[in-house]
């Protein structure tokens, strides 16, 4: 019997290890890591307020960080892991990487890619949903909830 500590969990702990990063500097909570072979070979989380960029998301900058460590733009081995489920941006950008695999924590329902059209993604990536849902989902909801006050 083969035990692999390297589950869907296990990866979406070392994204949320990243939104809680872009907590502490007042970004909105989303952390992404990119893993290819069970080895984790991007980490990042969103960056839209420090770079006053709105294409600073946490994918995006994965993405970027992965293409560079793999020295190609293609990331069709790759597993992105990201708290939020990605924007049309980010599920197009994934496109273009041919991403095998994406896992979400918890859904996006006002500006989640599904929510406009669950065929953005490229056809040979894997979706899954719902991966720490109420741990992500208690992040986004107590970051905005501290804004309001």
């Amino acid at each position: 019997m083969e035990i692999n500590p390297f589950t869907d969990e296990y990866f979406m702990k070392e994204a949320l290890k990243e939104a809680e990063k872009a907590n502490h500097i007042n970004e909105i909570p989303v952390g992404a890591v990119v893993v290819c072979d069970n080895q984790i070979i991007a980490r990042a989380h969103n960056y839209t307020e420090a770079l006053n960029d709105v294409t600073a998301h946490a994918e995006m900058q994965a993405f970027t960080s992965a293409a560079d460590f793999l020295g190609g733009k293609y990331l069709d081995e790759c597993t992105l892991y990201v708290t939020l489920e990605p924007c049309v941006m980010c599920a197009g950008a994934s496109y273009w990487t041919q991403l095998k695999k994406i896992v979400f924590g918890t859904s996006e329902e006002k500006r989640g890619f599904l929510s406009i059209n669950d065929k953005i993604l490229h056809p040979k990536t894997e979706l899954v949903k719902g991966v720490l849902e109420e741990e992500c989902s208690k992040l986004l909801k107590d970051f905005f909830k501290k804004k309001r006050q």
